[in-house]
C-alpha cells in the first residue's frame, strides 16, 4: 500500500533545514501539498536570504500541489472557527481537510496538531 503524506510548511522547513526527525520524510512514496503551502514556504525562504532559491523550489515542489473547491474553503472556515482557542492558520486548516480527503496523514510539528486524528505528528 502507497503511504500518503500531506506535508504542511512546517515540516517542509524541516526537511529544508535537514532536521534529523524529518530525514525520513524526504522518501515518501507519494506527498502532497498545495499552493498556500508553497506561498508560506517560499516566504520562509525569503525570510532566509535564500530568495534565490524560491522558483527552483517553488517549480520542484508544484507537482505535489492539491487543488481544492469552495467545499474545503467552507469545511476549513468551520473547523478554524470549531477550534478558535487553538488558533489555527487556515493554511493549515486547508492542508488537513485535504488531506483527509486524499486519504493521506497530515504531517506537522504544530503542536496544535499533536493529538488530532490523522495527524503524524513529528517535532
Amino acid at each position: 500500500m502507497t503511504r500518503i503524506l500531506f506535508y504542511d510548511t512546517y515540516a517542509l522547513i524541516e526537511i529544508y533545514k535537514n532536521s534529523p526527525n524529518y530525514e525520513k520524510y524526504k522518501e515518501v512514496s507519494k506527498i502532497l501539498l498545495n499552493k498556500l503551502n508553497l506561498l508560506e514556504f517560499s516566504y520562509f525562504l525569503i525570510r532566509e536570504n535564500k530568495r534565490n532559491e524560491v522558483q527552483d523550489i517553488f517549480k520542484r515542489l508544484l507537482r505535489f500541489n492539491v487543488d481544492y473547491d469552495e467545499e474545503v474553503l467552507i469545511e476549513a472556515a468551520e473547523m478554524k472557527f470549531k477550534l478558535l482557542k487553538q488558533r489555527l492558520s487556515f493554511v493549515d486548516c486547508i492542508g488537513y481537510i485535504l488531506a483527509k480527503r486524499h486519504n493521506a496523514k497530515f504531517l506537522t510539528g504544530d503542536e496544535n496538531f499533536r493529538n488530532m486524528e490523522n495527524v503524524e505528528f513529528v517535532k
